[in-house]
C-alpha cells in the first residue's frame, strides 16, 4: 500500500531528515521492508500495510518532535524505531522527557530500561538499579539528585561507594585521607562536574551541601533531607547493605546501583547487592529495576560483550 505524509511548511526539512539525510538513511534503514520517498514536504510510503502504519507513526511522532525544537540524531531515531517495533511505549516519549538540562546539554533517558528507572526514582523511597557497565545507573542518579538539589526538595546530596579494594580501612595508602579515597569516587566526582559548575562544586562540598565519602563514613547516621546515592553496591557485604538502609531518614531519597556480575568482594563474602533483592523485593517502598545490554549507551560493542560474557557464563554453569 501507498500512503503519504505531508510535512508542514514551518518544520526544516533537514532538521527532520538530518545533514545530509542522515537521518532519513537511519529511517530507511530500519523501517524497510516500507520505502521512503521524500519531494519537498511530501513523504511518501509504500510498502506492506503493517510496515507502513509502523513508518506513518514513527514519522508522524518524530515531526512533532522537531517541530518543539528538538535535535534529531542518528543514535535517538535508532532507539524510537527499535522501541517502536516493540510497540510497548510511544518511542519519541524518550525524546522529550528531559532529566537535567546542564552545561549546555540535556540529560534524558534514552532506552526503555532507563525511563523505567527514573520513574521509578520519581515514585520510589529507595531505588535499586541493577544492570552491567553502561546502562546509565549512576549518571540518571545523579542527575536525578542534582534536580532534587536544585528543585529543595532536599537540602543535601550524599554520594558514596564502598572502596573495597583498599579494604575500608584505607589506611595504608599514602597522603591525606582525600588523597586515600579518591581513587575510589572519582567516577562520582566526574560525573558531578559534568552537572554541575565547577567553580560552585568546592564550596558546595565545603558547605556538607554535597558530600562524597566511602560507605564505611556512613555508619553510625541518620541521612535526613537528602538524596543519597550508593555505587558500586555489588561490592557491599550483606552487613555493609543492612547498615546503609537503614540510614534512611525522613524527607530523603536512595538509589542504590551496581553490577552482580563484577563482585569484587575477596574470598567468598556474599554480595549485599545480590542478597538484598531477595530480602525487600516484596517490600513497599522500595522498586529493584532490572537493566539489560539492550539499555547500554555506550559503544554498540559493549552490549554485544555483555551478551558475550553472560552466554559464556551459563554454558559454565550448565556443565
Amino acid at each position: 500500500m501507498e500512503r503519504t505524509l505531508v510535512v508542514p511548511d514551518r518544520v526544516a526539512m533537514i532538521n527532520l531528515l538530518g545533514h545530509e539525510d542522515e537521518v532519513l538513511r537511519t529511517l530507511e534503514r530500519g523501517l524497510a521492508p516500507a520505502t521512503i520517498h521524500v519531494r519537498g514536504h511530501e513523504i511518501t510510503l509504500d510498502g506492506p500495510a503493517a510496515a507502513v502504519d509502523l513508518a506513518d507513526a514513527l514519522i508522524g511522532e518524530l515531526i512533532d518532535v522537531v517541530r518543539g525544537g528538538e535535535h534529531l540524531t542518528m543514535e535517538s531515531v535508532s532507539r524510537a524505531i527499535a522501541i517502536a517495533r516493540r510497540g510497548v511505549a510511544r518511542p519519541t516519549d524518550l525524546m522529550t522527557t528531559d532529566v537535567l538540562s546542564a552545561r549546555g546539554k540535556t540529560i534524558r533517558p534514552k532506552t526503555l530500561g532507563q525511563k523505567a528507572y527514573v520513574d521509578a526514582i520519581d515514585e520510589y523511597a529507595i531505588t535499586f538499579g541493577i544492570g552491567p557497565a553502561g546502562t546509565g545507573k549512576t549518571y540518571l542518579a545523579m542527575a536525578k539528585a542534582v534536580v532534587a538539589l536544585e528543585k529543595k526538595q532536599v537540602s543535601r546530596i550524599i554520594l558514596t561507594r564502598p572502596a573495597v579494594e583498599a579494604g575500608e580501612s584505607l589506611g595504608f595508602l599514602p597522603g591525606s585521607l582525600t588523597d586515600k579515597i579518591d581513587p575510589y569516587l572519582r567516577p562520582l566526582y566526574d560525573a558531578m562536574y559534568d552537572m554541575l559548575d565547577p567553580e560552585t562544586i568546592p564550596k558546595l562540598m565545603e558547605t556538607g551541601t554535597i558530600e562524597v565519602a566511602p560507605l564505611a563514613y556512613m555508619r553510625g547516621r541518620t541521612l535526613n533531607d537528602a538524596f543519597v546515592v550508593l555505587d558500586e553496591a555489588q561490592n557491599t557485604t550483606p552487613e555493609q547493605m543492612k547498615m546503609f538502609l537503614t540510614r534512611l531518614g525522613f524527607n530523603s531519597k536512595m538509589v542504590v546501583t551496581g553490577d552482580v556480575t563484577q563482585v569484587d568482594l575477596p574470598g567468598r563474602q556474599k554480595s549485599g547487592l545480590i542478597l538484598v533483592r531477595n530480602i525487600l523485593r516484596d517490600v513497599g517502598g522500595i522498586k529493584f529495576i532490572e537493566l539489560g545490554s539492550g539499555d547500554v549507551v555506550r559503544h554498540r560493542l559493549v552490549a554485544e560483550i555483555i551478551d558475550a560474557y553472560a552466554r559464556f557464563g551459563e554454558s559454565e554453569n550448565s556443565r
